[in-house]
């Protein structure tokens, strides 16, 4: 197999990744913040549904947030590696190992703005959860 293709094919299908669980976070973001506005607290009958609703998909936000860095810098590290096998066939033009490893670098770079969109998505709606759960706190005790 060519090593220009199998480059390409490391290098897209992590940033394609990396775009999926990008769309997968913001999609669950969307449907939260609909879902807070719409809550009405009174409806649940134990403080523990009203946690189980307000939490969904959470984790999955969460788990996005954490694992996009590494996912981008498998890409990284992956592209490297192809970059040292084409040196290695005596390919050794800086200016294509320069472009090599430049490229190589955008995955990690689009990992972390991942990681970091989902963990500000994860923050806003775990602190949108503890206010509405202080609301059903406040209707329970009167």
């Amino acid at each position: 197999m060519d090593i220009e293709l199998l480059k390409n094919l490391v290098d897209y299908g992590v940033i394609a990744l990396l775009v999926l669980m990008s769309f997968i976070s913001v999609w669950f973001f969307i449907e939260r913040l609909f879902f807070y506005k719409s809550i009405e607290v009174e409806s649940y009958k134990s403080k523990r549904s009203l946690e189980i609703g307000l939490t969904k998909h959470l984790s999955v936000i969460g788990t996005i947030a954490s694992n996009a860095p590494y996912i981008g810098l498998l890409g990284t590290v992956l592209a490297i590696m192809l970059t040292f096998i084409t040196m290695s066939a005596g390919d050794i033009e800086a200016t294509k190992i320069m472009s090599s490893l430049a490229l190589a670098l955008k995955a990690t770079a689009v990992g972390l703005v991942v990681a970091i969109i989902s963990q500000i998505f994860y923050n806003i709606l775990a602190r949108y959860a503890e206010v509405i759960e202080s609301r059903y706190d406040e209707i329970t005790e009167i």
